[in-house]
């Protein structure tokens, strides 16, 4: 599928205020090989790392915002919040379906990094026992933070893939199509958990501080999983971090990962006092590619 060059974003038809629901999406993943950017091994992996690391997150995610829900009274936040849930679930059954009949196929044992992301998701960001009322309220804004700082990245790679060519690297289309879908949906939700954040009134310095927390733990975080990866690939030699790190910065220089200067610039972008997502990407872009999507229409 020949999508929409960067430069061209313009030329599609403004589609003005979107509302938000859920996606129903159908992927046959007979016979997908786990170097699905056969030219770019390593970026396959960083890139698996996210089926791997998205489940938990998002299903937290959800968690969070239910709890957040019975205090929003804002009609038109309710509904983008709902809206967000709705595809939020999506994303999880999705890239856990992926990584079941991907992964798991090409001899990958996937459980004790799901174990560990269990307990990163569930047990220390989810919600705590024993707080009062105001404790209560504290940890939920400080949740609804991360998932800001979280949402803004996830836009940022919904962006970056929407308008990468990976079809150059030989990238199979079915786990292509699997990634644009969701980035063109986190490119059209962009604005909902920095709203939601802001009127549980998270703040400007709360905000920055989360961001410099979030931040390097995500970049850690996927660095890891692409080590747990790497070290079951039998394709692969067991390289250290250091040599996985020079790897993916030879893969961000080729253009099959998102170059690094360019996620700090946007990470960085979050700090100007008057900061809002709506500028990370394109809805007229995001909602063009949701309407032609393989999978989008296989299950339509």
């Amino acid at each position: 599928m020949k999508l929409l060059p960067k430069r061209d974003r313009r030329a599609v038809t403004d589609p003005g205020e979107v509302a938000l629901h859920a996606r129903n999406v159908q992927f046959d993943w007979a016979g997908t090989p786990l170097h699905w950017m056969p030219a770019e091994p390593i970026a396959s992996h960083v890139l698996n790392a996210l089926n791997l690391l998205l489940p938990e997150g998002e299903r937290m995610f959800i968690l969070t915002y239910n709890e957040a829900l019975p205090l929003v009274k804002d009609e038109k936040l309710r509904e983008a919040m709902i809206g967000f849930i709705g595809q939020e679930s999506m994303h999880a059954e999705t890239h856990a379906g992926s990584f079941e009949q991907v992964l798991v196929a090409n001899g990958v044992d996937v459980a004790s990094y799901q174990e560990q992301m269990q307990y990163l998701f569930r047990k220390s960001l989810g919600p705590r026992e024993g707080q009062n009322e105001i404790e209560q309220r504290q940890t939920l804004v400080e949740r609804l933070g991360m998932i800001a700082s979280l949402e803004h990245f996830f836009a940022f790679l919904g962006d970056w893939v929407l308008n990468a060519d990976l079809e150059k690297f030989g990238a199979d289309p079915r786990m292509l199509d699997l990634f644009r879908w969701h980035g063109a949906e986190e490119v059209e939700h962009r604005n909902v958990a920095h709203d939601v954040a802001e009127y549980f009134g998270i703040g400007y310095i709360r905000r920055g501080a989360l961001m410099l927390i979030v931040f390097p733990t995500f970049i850690y975080l996927m660095i890891r999983g692409t080590k747990y990866l790497v070290r079951q690939d039998p394709a692969l030699p067991d390289l250290g971090y250091p040599r996985i790190i020079k790897r993916v910065f030879g893969a961000m220089w080729r253009g099959s990962l998102p170059g690094l200067p360019s996620l700090l610039w946007s990470g960085l972008s979050t700090f100007k006092p008057a900061y809002t997502p709506e500028s990370v990407g394109s809805t007229a872009q995001a909602v063009a590619y949701l309407a032609q999507s393989p999978a989008a229409r296989a299950a339509s």
